[in-house]
């Protein structure tokens, strides 16, 4: 096999072994999910509220790399579920706020242990999976569109 072939090989891309873990790595927290009725989106914005109460749309955008367009109907169906409120800035009414509701902080509780659950499906030790973040991490800095 030529260099230029061995370049196109589907086996040979990190990208795709990134996307593969990804899709798997989603379709391991569904069942857990499921029992919280949170799709996995959902669990994120619940874990940024769950430690920022008050926080507003865009800086959960920000956190959560997603735009608004994206973040919007998520927000809703939260809403919705009764999960969130969303309100206005007392400071500045054109601000989105997000709050917690009495159910959404409630489900925290049963959300415990699910990290804990992840952890074993995924398995290696906690060097490992430390060093499998970090190495996430540096890949979204580096692609970030701040560093073209």
């Amino acid at each position: 096999m030529s260099a230029a072939d061995e370049n196109l090989c589907l086996d040979n891309q990190v990208c795709f072994a990134l996307y593969s873990a990804a899709n798997a790595m989603v379709r391991a927290y569904r069942p857990l999910l499921d029992k919280l009725d949170l799709t996995y989106p959902q669990y994120l914005v619940m874990l940024v509220l769950w430690q920022e109460q008050g926080i507003s749309v865009k800086t959960l955008g920000d956190r959560l790399h997603l735009d608004s367009g994206t973040l919007t109907p998520l927000l809703k169906r939260l809403e919705a579920k009764g999960l969130v409120s969303r309100g206005r800035s007392e400071r500045d009414e054109r601000v989105r706020v997000l709050q917690l509701t009495q159910a959404g902080g409630e489900l925290k509780l049963a959300a415990g242990g699910v990290p804990e659950q992840m952890r074993c499906k995924v398995g290696g030790s906690t060097e490992e999976l430390l060093a499998l973040k970090a190495l996430c991490e540096q890949a979204l800095e580096r692609l970030s569109p701040a560093q073209d």
